[in-house]
């Protein structure tokens, strides 16, 4: 028995001493990149240093994040119920569990209309029923949480190794995504210019929680910017992935956290730290890159698995000789994209004038009218500009202004023949500088 137990043993270890052995190499590597460089460079007077004392209280901490998500993906590695379900049924659980998400989520938002109505005497008897609801259905998902992610975790990375990804059939790095209420992002820039200078994980705050600590960072230091942001993901490893229940969602962005998992052996993936990191040129062409790359996956996945399900938008960008046709819009629709773009390409003539006060003034204008447009956004400064303008592919609502970058990238991608043509080319570009001098014709035409 014993010698039996330990042949299973050495057998097991044998098959998976690679992989996980490639998993904890990696997950070490991200770990210390986040804890050693959350800023590119060493700010004059300790600025830096400073702003993480004062944010102490909140700082989300990663490593025993990863000990329980490498503990549930062995778990689900060696037991899971999924490797029994054909593709159909595959489908159906991912379906219904994003399902029963959305009702745990109408179920909150039914509990907090309780809570909220001054005419009911007693809100914890009036929705006991819904909370018990949600409870019990919370739980469940929790328990089916690692299923769904197994599910689509081998649907796009099938994808992937048919688009050219794969190595002797198996996609390399394996992937590894895991639901969870990622951390928020304190996003720290100059105020006289749009640059991420700082940017530090925190837990998952409340609006009045993020509000007190813009606040009382900006009181502090009153030469900065400063706005708390949600994330979509984080490509540790396994990848945090923002907990939603949109089917096409969950794709784009496991596909989008993945490609950062692969860039990691490249120079455009090791750019961000030996280059220009989170602050320059180096995390446009990352994000883009994999801004693009998440809906184009998103889209082939959908279509083999989700056919029912509205695909995301790739971004176009009209040539002369272009063969698409050019969207037709509604001349009375309200164009977001188009109206940042003109925000952000006024925001940065005035404060290249020296003029930071007025383009405050002009933000908070534009603000309030991007909600009277049904967008309700917080907070318009130049650290909103910092972050969402790294995402120039359609995910950062034209907050890329003039910025050539991302429509270069984009032009890559449609004069590359396939997805796996693409990150080819653009996997070994370690900066903005490169970029142009390789594709000069993009440049000129950006």
């Amino acid at each position: 028995m014993k010698t039996s137990l330990l042949n299973f043993l050495s057998s097991l270890q044998t098959t998976f001493h690679g992989l996980w052995r490639y998993r904890i190499s990696l997950t070490l590597f991200a770990v210390l990149f986040i804890a050693i460089f959350p800023r590119s460079t060493v700010l004059e007077g300790g600025q830096f240093q400073q702003i993480a004392v004062q944010t102490s209280a909140y700082h989300f901490g990663f490593v025993g994040w990863e000990l329980d998500a490498l503990r549930s993906k062995l778990d689900t590695f060696l037991f899971g119920q999924h490797v029994y379900l054909d593709e159909a049924q595959r489908s159906d659980f991912v379906r219904q569990y994003m399902a029963d998400l959305n009702r745990v989520r109408q179920l909150n938002a039914q509990i907090e209309a309780i809570y909220i109505d001054p005419a009911i005497d007693n809100p914890d008897v009036a929705s006991a029923e819904l909370q018990h609801e949600r409870n019990t259905l919370r739980d469940d998902l929790e328990r089916r949480k690692p299923i769904t992610e197994a599910i689509l975790e081998g649907q796009v990375a099938t994808i992937l190794v048919e688009e050219g990804f794969g190595i002797a059939g198996q996609l390399f790095p394996p992937m590894a995504m895991k639901f969870t209420q990622a951390p928020d992002l304190l996003v720290v820039s100059p105020r006289q210019t749009i640059q991420l200078d700082i940017s530090l994980p925190l837990i998952p705050t409340t609006v009045d929680e993020r509000a007190a600590i813009e606040t009382d960072i900006e009181a502090q230091h009153d030469d900065v910017s400063t706005l708390v942001v949600s994330l979509g993901g984080i490509a540790l490893y396994p990848a945090m992935i923002y907990e939603t229940a949109s089917i096409s969602r969950a794709v784009e962005v496991f596909a989008h956290e993945w490609l950062h998992h692969y860039l990691y052996f490249y120079p455009l993936g090791l750019s961000y730290i030996t280059g220009d990191g989170l602050a320059g040129d180096a995390r446009i062409i990352n994000e883009t890159t994999a801004d693009y790359f998440g809906k184009e996956i998103a889209i082939k996945v959908l279509a083999r698995y989700y056919p029912d399900v509205p695909s995301p938008t790739l971004p176009e960008i009209p040539t002369e000789n272009s063969t698409q046709p050019t969207p037709q819009r509604d001349s009375n629709a309200f164009d977001f994209g188009a109206e940042m773009n003109v925000t952000r390409i006024t925001v940065d003539d005035l404060l290249e004038n020296d003029e930071v006060e007025t383009a405050e003034a002009y933000m908070e204008e534009r603000r309030q009218f991007f909600y009277e447009n049904g967008y309700r956004i917080r907070k318009l400064n130049q650290a909103y500009f910092a972050f969402y303008g790294g995402y120039q592919a359609g995910g950062g609502g034209g907050a890329g202004g003039a910025n050539p970058i991302g429509p270069a990238v984009i032009e890559i991608r449609q004069n590359s023949e396939t997805v796996y043509d693409f990150i080819l080319t653009m996997r070994r570009i370690n900066g903005s500088q490169m970029l142009f001098d390789q594709f000069p014709d993009i440049r000129n035409n950006n």
